[in-house]
C-alpha cells in the first residue's frame, strides 16, 4: 500500500525517539517506536525508544504506554521486531499480545536469527506488515550495528581538524588546538558515544592526550568512557603518559607488532596496559587485523583520532566508514624556517557546496 503523510510523519517520530540509545545500546541497534491510532485523526499513544542494553526494546516500550489503546492500532517501529529470545524475549510476541493490526517497519534487521523471519511471523498471524517507510534514515541510524552484524568489524569514525591551508597540526609556537572550543565539545560529545578511540603513538608523544570523554561544564558526563587504542608499533608509549598514569582508571589497549621489544610489553602490561601484539609486519594488515579483534569483542564503533599517518593507513586499507573533518579559519602554513608567520584569523562569510566541493570563503581579519 502507499504510506500516507501521517505514516511518515509518525516513522520520523520513531527515528527521533531511536537516537535517544545512541552510546547507551550498543552493540545493539537504536530503534524507536510509535503506537497510533490513524482511523482517530492520527492520535499517538505510545512511545518508546530501546534505552539501555539488556533492557526493554523499543516496541515493548510503546506499547506499554500505549495500554489498552494499543488494540487495533499501527505500530511503527525502525527496525524489523525481533522474533527470538534474547537478553529479552521476543518483540513479535508482545506485538501480537497487544492486539495490533499494523506494523510498519522501516527495514528489515540482518541479525541472522532475524533477518525477515519477525516480519514473516506477524504476516502468519494475520497482521498487515508493510515495510520501507523512510528506509534510506533508518538504515543510515542503524549503520554501526549492521557494519558489525554482516562484517565483524566496528564502524570506524576517522575525524580530524585542519587549517584552511591542510595543515593537521600547528607548528613550535602556535596554539596547539586547530578547532574551536565548540568543536572540541562536539567531538568530547562523540567520545561519550562511541567504544573506543585509536590515535598514533606520534600523536600521543606530541601531545600527551588523556583521550577521555571530558563534559563541558554544567552538564553530565556521557553515557560511555572509549577504550583508549594506541598504535604503537614498536611500544614506544611513555610510561609516565597520561595514558599510562591512568591504565588502571580507564583500559588502555596498545596495539604492538611483531617486532617490539619484550621489556617494553613487560613494562607496559605491569603499568595496568593491555597489550594486544598484531601478527603483521604491514601497517595496513595489522590495522585490519586489530578491528577484527575489536570485532570480536562486540566493540560497534571506533573513532580514530591519528595524525596523517594513521588516517592514510586507514584509507588505504578501506578501514573508514564515516569522517568528522572540522576546517578552521586558520593559515597555518610555515613560510621557509624560524619562527612561524603570524597569519591573521580569517572571518568566514560564507560555506558552499558548489559540485560536490566544499567552498569556504572569509575575509582576513584586520586589527585597529
Amino acid at each position: 500500500m502507499g504510506f500516507t503523510a501521517f505514516d511518515e510523519a509518525a516513522m520520523r517520530r520513531a527515528l527521533e525517539l531511536a537516537a535517544g540509545g545512541r552510546g547507551f545500546v550498543e552493540p545493539n541497534p537504536q530503534v524507536g517506536a510509535v503506537v497510533a491510532r490513524p482511523e482517530e485523526g492520527g492520535r499517538i499513544v505510545g512511545t518508546g525508544w530501546h534505552e539501555r542494553f539488556g533492557g526493554p526494546h523499543a516496541e515493548v516500550q510503546a506499547l506499554a504506554a500505549a495500554g489498552d489503546a494499543a488494540r487495533g492500532g499501527t505500530l511503527y517501529v525502525t527496525l524489523e521486531p525481533c522474533c527470538h529470545h534474547g537478553k529479552t524475549p521476543p518483540c513479535t510476541d508482545a506485538i501480537l499480545a497487544a492486539g495490533i493490526a499494523r506494523v510498519v517497519v522501516a527495514t528489515e534487521d540482518p541479525f541472522p536469527a532475524v533477518a525477515g523471519r519477525g516480519i514473516a511471523m506477524l504476516r502468519a498471524a494475520g497482521l498487515v506488515v508493510d515495510t520501507g517507510l523512510c528506509r534510506e534514515a533508518a538504515m543510515r541510524l542503524t549503520a554501526p550495528f549492521r557494519t558489525l552484524v554482516t562484517t565483524g568489524l566496528p564502524w570506524v569514525i576517522a575525524k580530524w581538524a585542519m587549517s584552511l591551508d591542510g595543515r593537521l597540526a600547528a607548528g613550535p609556537g602556535q596554539d596547539r588546538w586547530i578547532s574551536s572550543p565548540e568543536s572540541r565539545t562536539l567531538v568530547h560529545d562523540l567520545r561519550s558515544r562511541i567504544d573506543a578511540i585509536a590515535v598514533g603513538i606520534d600523536t600521543v608523544l606530541a601531545d600527551d592526550p588523556a583521550l577521555t570523554a571530558r563534559p563541558t561544564a554544567g552538564t553530565a558526563a556521557g553515557p560511555r568512557h572509549p577504550l583508549r587504542i594506541v598504535l604503537d608499533a614498536r611500544a614506544r608509549l611513555p610510561l609516565d603518559s597520561t595514558l599510562v598514569r591512568t591504565a588502571r582508571e580507564l583500559p588502555v589497549l596498545v596495539a604492538i607488532g611483531p617486532d617490539a621489544p619484550g621489556s617494553r610489553v613487560a613494562a607496559l602490561e605491569a603499568a595496568g596496559c593491555e597489550v594486544w601484539r598484531g601478527p603483521d609486519r604491514d601497517r595496513g594488515g595489522r590495522l585490519m587485523a586489530l578491528l577484527r579483534e575489536l570485532g570480536d569483542r562486540r566493540l560497534t564503533t571506533v573513532l580514530v583520532e591519528g595524525g596523517p599517518t594513521v588516517l592514510a593507513t586507514c584509507f588505504a586499507a578501506a578501514a573508514v566508514d564515516e569522517v568528522w573533518t572540522f576546517v578552521a579559519p586558520k593559515l597555518l602554513a610555515p613560510h621557509g624556517t624560524g619562527s612561524p608567520p603570524a597569519v591573521p584569523p580569517l572571518d568566514i562569510e560564507e560555506v558552499s557546496h558548489p559540485g560536490g566541493d566544499i567552498l569556504v570563503r572569509g575575509v582576513v581579519r584586520t586589527h585597529a
